[in-house]
């Protein structure tokens, strides 16, 4: 089996592979050949002896913020194979060639959505619960009010202003990927609000800008679904602003479909007394992998003056992964001494990240300890997580 990056002229029968595992259309297969040259994601394919593509995987590259730095994410997506390719192990060798190489180029993290968490575990990445989905009608939150502007986003208007107020409020959440103005525009804004029915709305109080949310019109009988596909607010001000916005549209829909960072539940906060129609599902349909320990005992925020020893297990693809480390603020140095915790590739990923507490990674059975447990408690706590890009 070759393992190797996919060229440009190669791009194009990836994307049909993706098109078949997918169960996607490909409406246009001349236009998609010709934007698949313009492509520059790094794509990789798995051949058979006889030279056949059989998979490929998509390592698309982000910043991503871990404890307030900006790190270097590869989010892995298009993951792919034909039918007549299946258990051959071809995603698996792309895996093996991918994860490495994503090291040397100096990535901190890997994340990605996957279809199956036994699956991927196996190539050391673990579970995220990062946000919350809501259902409710429109009228619980009637007591609610904004009294500021709302600007409705019309094709060719400037995006600077969501991409600055989204990048303020994904600073302090873990996970959340920086943007730039092309991110926002083709990911999250694009479209004709009258054709696509997606909305953008800018939300001013007294002139400043405090909050956005862009929704989709989903037709649905017997009313109208008002979903929520990306958000960001400053402070209370800019919250109770969406939520007072939201609240307008008792005529128009039936239902509102929104979502809250994991770290902040809205059936605690709100305050309305038809918070019990309020319906909650809990989302952990993504997973992390940590792709270089060192760099990342490094970056976490560990507090003044906790030093801990932790033994990390078991990566497979990344032998430099394995190995024990005397880790303080800013530094992590590799000793021969005893471990205070020793964890799996697996549960360190979701420790590091803030994705579970010291607490409730002791249920892991790849999670021991041998002592120094308060600063562990205080090192390894549950974190703000919040991820609004896919790939």
């Amino acid at each position: 089996m070759d393992i190797h990056k996919l060229s440009a002229e190669e791009r194009f029968e990836a994307n049909m592979i993706s098109t078949v595992a997918f169960h996607m259309r490909m409406e246009d297969p001349e236009k998609n050949r010709e934007e698949s040259l313009k492509d520059e994601e790094e794509d990789w394919g798995a051949f058979s002896d006889d030279g056949k593509m059989m998979a490929r995987i998509i390592n698309n590259r982000y910043d991503t913020w871990l404890d307030g730095q900006l790190v270097a994410n590869g989010g892995i997506g298009a993951v792919s194979t034909l039918p007549e390719y299946r258990n051959t192990g071809a995603v698996r060798e792309i895996f093996n060639h991918l994860i490495p190489e994503a090291y040397r180029r100096g990535e901190v993290i890997s994340t990605l959505y996957p279809f199956s968490h036994a699956f991927y575990r196996k190539f050391g990445y673990e579970t995220v619960r990062w946000r919350n989905d809501y259902e409710f009608e429109p009228g619980v939150l009637g007591g609610y009010r904004f009294s500021g502007t709302a600007e409705l986003w019309k094709s060719g208007d400037p995006v600077s202003e969501y991409t600055a107020l989204y990048n303020r409020f994904a600073a302090g959440y873990n996970l959340a990927m920086r943007r730039d103005d092309k991110m926002m525009l083709e990911d999250h804004l694009k479209g004709e609000y009258y054709r696509d029915r997606k909305f953008g709305y800018l939300l001013r109080e007294g002139g400043k800008p405090v909050a956005y949310l862009i929704f989709q019109d989903v037709r649905h009988d017997p009313a109208a679904i008002l979903d929520v596909k990306d958000l960001a607010w400053d402070g209370r001000e800019g919250l109770y602003a969406i939520l007072g916005f939201l609240g307008r549209f008792t005529a128009d829909y039936g239902t509102i479909r929104m979502f809250l960072p994991s770290c902040l539940e809205l059936l605690s906060v709100i305050q309305t007394p038809r918070a019990y129609e309020i319906r909650q599902t809990a989302r952990q349909d993504y997973m992390i992998r940590a792709v270089n320990v060192r760099r990342l005992l490094e970056i976490m925020r560990i507090p003044d003056s906790c030093r801990f020893t932790i033994r990390v297990e078991g990566d497979t693809q990344i032998p430099e992964n394995n190995g024990t480390w005397e880790a303080a603020g800013g530094s992590a140095v590799e000793t021969d001494r005893a471990p205070d915790l020793t964890v799996s590739i697996q549960a360190f990923s979701q420790m590091a990240a803030g994705c579970v507490s010291f607490e409730e990674a002791l249920y892991r059975p790849d999670v021991s300890v041998a002592g120094n447990e308060e600063v562990l408690r205080k090192v390894f706590v549950r974190k703000p997580i919040l991820v609004e890009d896919h790939f």
